[in-house]
């Protein structure tokens, strides 16, 4: 399935303008029309949030706010795409009313935020789930499979041209160019290199050494900023090879490795999937703190393991009284059934309801 025919571009278009304009009805309770062409009830807020973090989110984001703002008079809505890690560390020093981490909280990070919250935690609502692509271009080579070992091989430095016998291996039909690999990752600390690095630790532990973090450790390769840099790099050079979040790889038009599954299959990025990754993935956290744990192994038939969780997070108990009803309205209507809706329009996987029932109880419950 060719997710870019959804839409992906126009809505990348949207996420030029962070601070949208306020217009639609003064009625405190208006009613958004979803993708499937139900209407549901938007709770509307006053005032202006400024959040920020995770690139991965900004095109589910953009998309919400937009949607919002529609309906919603008086509100004015920024979101940063900034990346994960000063995402965490803007909420920590108080400059964004909630963040956007493709990781959880790292332990130490926790109590720093809890500080935030007068009286409460912060916890973890898993909003946008997005498929993470291996996209390449290299000259004359079409349907590129790689299993993780192989994967895990190439952006550790250790298989250095396209026609290495790793790469033959899982692509005995394809005439495989003497070309040097060009490895591009995230130069920005980022929740998607986590998630990346996470599943390579996970999945080929005997070829990935280095665990997983942010921040890039393997030696070589092009850094370059944000999800969009890393898209830009991939496309403008060669026998080069990235990661990045689906609808930025959708955008470029860039080619998507297969990757192989725990079930032996080498399978397709779609957004149905990724969908049976999240699917098999368990809810770690207690009570409204909803961290999850990806199974990077899944023997799931047809899933495609590489994915990661986006979360917003913000207080459970302490936010000022000027904020709740704005945050608790925007994050409710993400988490609602129409809000959830859009994400398969914009190259993500919506959340199995089994999840995203809990994620918009718990944004009832903010205070």
């Amino acid at each position: 399935m060719k997710l870019q025919r959804h839409g992906v571009i126009a809505c990348l278009a949207l996420t030029a303008v962070l601070g949208l304009s306020a217009c639609g009805s003064d009625n405190n309770e208006p009613t958004a029309t979803s993708a499937s062409g139900s209407a549901a009830a938007v709770d509307c807020g006053k005032g202006t949030l400024n959040a920020q973090g995770s690139s991965a989110q900004k095109n589910a984001m953009a998309e919400w706010i937009k949607a919002y703002q529609q309906k919603c008079a008086g509100t004015t809505i920024n979101y940063e795409p900034s990346g994960s890690g000063a995402g965490i560390q803007a909420f920590i020093a108080g400059t964004a009313d909630f963040a956007g981490s493709d990781s959880a909280l790292k332990p130490e990070e926790q109590p720093q935020a809890d500080a935030k919250c007068s009286g409460g935690k912060a916890i973890h609502l898993p909003m946008v789930t997005g498929p993470i692509a291996v996209a390449y271009n290299v000259s004359g080579v079409d349907n590129l499979q790689l299993n993780p070992a192989t994967l895990a091989k190439i952006f550790a430095g250790k298989v250095t041209k396209w026609d290495d016998a790793a790469i033959k291996a899982d692509n005995p039909d394809a005439k495989l160019p003497a070309t040097t690999i060009q490895t591009v990752h995230r130069s920005d600390e980022s929740g998607t290199t986590d998630n990346f690095t996470k599943y390579l630790s996970k999945a080929a532990s005997a070829d990935w050494t280095l665990d997983h973090a942010k921040a890039w450790k393997a030696p070589g390769g092009t850094g370059a900023k944000g999800s969009d840099g890393v898209a830009s790099s991939v496309k403008g050079a060669d026998g080069s090879i990235g990661y990045m979040e689906l609808s930025f790889a959708e955008n470029s038009g860039l080619k998507k490795a297969k990757i192989k599954n725990g079930a032996g299959e080498y399978t397709e990025l779609t957004g149905e999937a990724a969908g049976k990754t999240i699917a098999a993935a368990k809810v770690e956290g207690q009570g409204d703190d909803l961290k999850m744990s990806i199974d990077y192994n899944t023997t799931e038939a047809g899933a495609y393991p590489i994915v990661l969780v986006t979360y917003e997070i913000v207080c459970s108990k302490g936010l000022p009284a000027d904020k709740l009803p704005l945050v608790k309205g925007l994050l409710g209507y993400a988490a609602s059934s129409d809000g959830q809706a859009q994400l398969s329009e914009l190259g993500y996987a919506p959340l199995p309801d089994s999840v995203r029932t809990k994620v918009e109880a718990a944004v009832k419950n903010l205070s």
